[in-house]
């Protein structure tokens, strides 16, 4: 049903290349993809490679990136990622989760966007707040944790939809079945779902 309401069903935020989705998906913590996707041009117009934003300074990176929130943060990491990415990985993103996590600001979920989405490689399922609200409200896990719900979901999404079930979830969270004030009267999951924290 999902599949069939939201065909085109994808990644919303803006990128060109694997960096630029690494930098997007950091820049994207507590902060929508419609801001990100507002800060994003300038950000990569200043600094387009891992070398290049390696060599910026906090105070230029912190203010390109300040409406995102958590900015001196965020600054800090995307330079220390870019670092590690031309110091251990010769500019390239690697394709491994292993890998991924190991750069600053990159953790499992920011790993599973840049694999599936960049690469199209299927080696987990992105669990962000959506994914984590819907999976809960659905029914298909009681964790908290997002491995733990990552876990579940595995369980019981085929392998194929890895990727899409997280752009078909994130979709609906946030088209109709938001966190506050879900629109369950127009849900066309409203008979099959048991609305478990709604």
């Amino acid at each position: 049903m999902l599949k069939r309401h939201y065909p085109e069903a994808h990644c919303e935020l803006d990128y060109s290349n694997s960096f630029e989705l690494v930098v997007a998906t950091i820049l994207s913590a507590q902060c929508t993809d419609k801001r990100v996707n507002q800060v994003t041009p300038a950000l990569f117009a200043h600094f387009p490679t891992p070398l290049a934003l390696s060599k910026g300074s906090q105070e230029e990176v912190e203010e390109l990136v300040r409406s995102t929130g958590f900015y001196k943060n965020k600054a800090k990491n995307l330079i220390a990622c870019s670092q590690m990415l031309v110091d251990h990985f010769k500019g390239e993103v690697p394709r491994t989760i292993e890998e991924l996590t190991t750069l600053a600001g990159v953790g499992r979920k920011t790993a599973n966007v840049v694999l599936g989405n960049a690469y199209g490689i299927t080696a987990g399922i992105v669990v962000d707040t959506h994914v984590a609200r819907l999976s809960q409200r659905l029914g298909w896990t009681r964790a908290l944790a997002p491995l733990q719900i990552e876990l579940d979901l595995q369980k019981i999404i085929n392998f194929e939809d890895w990727i899409l079930i997280s752009h078909l979830l994130i979709w609906h969270g946030r088209r109709v079945c938001r966190a506050r004030n879900p629109n369950c009267d127009s849900c066309f999951l409203f008979d099959r779902c048991p609305k478990k924290t709604v």
